[in-house]
């Protein structure tokens, strides 16, 4: 009899080991998914940067008459105050 409860010693530790090890997975697979999340959000909002660069360098593109004009009066209006 005592072979028997030696033999079931070994398998109570075996599902005790099991039982930790499914539970460490299960964390494991949690923190992953928290992880994915804050990835997903991180990379939606560097999308959403690269999308309104790129709006804002077409806008500067097409208005370059604007943009020199803009260039040209604050030159002008710097000069302006330094010669004074």
């Amino acid at each position: 009899m005592s072979g028997q409860q030696d033999g079931d010693k070994p398998d109570k530790s075996g599902e005790a080991d099991m039982a930790q090890a499914f539970k460490d997975l299960a964390r494991g697979e949690q923190t992953a998914s928290v992880l994915e999340n804050h990835l997903t959000a991180l990379e939606r909002k560097i999308d959403e940067l690269l999308a309104k660069a790129d709006e804002d360098q077409r806008a500067s593109q097409h208005r370059p008459e604007i943009n020199a004009n803009n260039s040209k009066q604050t030159t002008s209006g710097s000069s302006d105050a330094s010669g004074s």
